[in-house]
């Protein structure tokens, strides 16, 4: 029992991925299973590595927002420095069981650099912050959409969790930015980066979607992917592991005009690019030379 009460969170999470897997199998029986593999087939390699080159992009986009917050808090850090910890935060998050596990990750790395560990945490929080600031205005592209989804109890969890997580949003914000808010000028550099980096993750899933012989409109791919992120930050499942997915599926049909199997062919493309441009995180682990380095440095 203590265990159970111990780790129940955890539980929590692993059991919505489980489920969220188990509908998109049911999504996969009889004839969406022979048209999944078949839309799979429908996308041509050159399409695929266009959507890796693009979520590459909106990756590094990621890695100089947190770059022009380090650098604006005085901390002494290269942009090369910078991109290896966050890729290397960006792969950690594939196993990790939060969503800001990647984060946590970055921390330690950095910590163990020889960091300021103040400054460096709450450059991670301002960085989320930022990074979710710049995905609300994608929402007036998918609120409306959603809103007209023929499902009254979709609706109101759509709501309800939009208005929690804003509130969060502003309560966090004005405790986490007390170094940059005398420096407007990073924050709007930092936001400048979030919106390169979203507008990347949307083109890929453009390219992807172009890449099955559909049209979904760019914007409306905004709005689908802000409210997928809002989504999976609720803490129900591994990382988004199976909720991001469903959702994704979900509003492609819904919203996208897309099939069943099309959809949930976009979705597990997404996961895959997504995994495919973090794997250089692998290799950027510090290793004892950079730590011995890093700390005659300071």
């Amino acid at each position: 029992m203590n265990w159970l009460r111990q780790n129940n969170q955890l539980i929590i999470r692993l059991a919505g991925s489980l489920l969220a897997i188990v509908l998109l199998g049911m999504l996969l029986r009889g004839e969406n299973g022979a048209e999944f593999l078949s839309a799979l087939q429908r996308i041509s390699f050159s399409y695929f590595l266009l959507a890796i080159l693009s979520l590459f992009v909106s990756r590094v986009c990621t890695a100089w927002r947190w770059h022009v917050l380090l650098k604006s808090a005085d901390i002494q850090i290269s942009f090369l420095q910078t991109m290896r910890l966050t890729f290397m935060g960006l792969f950690a998050s594939n196993f990790l069981p939060t969503t800001i596990g990647g984060d946590v990750a970055r921390l330690g790395a950095a910590i163990q650099l020889g960091y300021d560990r103040a400054i460096i945490l709450a450059s991670l929080v301002v960085d989320r912050l930022v990074g979710m600031a710049g995905m609300i205005f994608t929402l007036p592209f998918g609120i409306g959409p959603a809103l007209a989804i023929k499902s009254a109890g979709l609706q109101s969890f759509a709501l309800t969790s939009f208005y929690q997580k804003i509130t969060r949003f502003i309560k966090n914000t004005l405790s986490a930015f007390q170094i940059w808010l005398k420096k407007p000028y990073a924050l709007f550099s930092s936001l400048m980066a979030t919106f390169g980096n979203m507008a990347f993750i949307f083109l890929t899933i453009y390219i992807l979607i172009i890449g099955l012989d559909r049209f979904v409109s760019y914007w409306l791919i905004a709005g689908i992917w802000g409210l997928t992120y809002f989504v999976t930050l609720i803490p129900i499942s591994i990382n988004g592991f199976g909720l991001q997915e469903l959702s994704v599926t979900f509003l492609l049909v819904e919203v996208g005009g897309l099939t069943h199997a099309e959809s949930l062919t976009i979705a597990v493309l997404i996961r895959a690019v997504f995994l495919i441009t973090s794997l250089p995180g692998a290799f950027s682990f510090p290793t004892f030379s950079d730590i011995t380095k890093q700390n005659i440095n300071n």
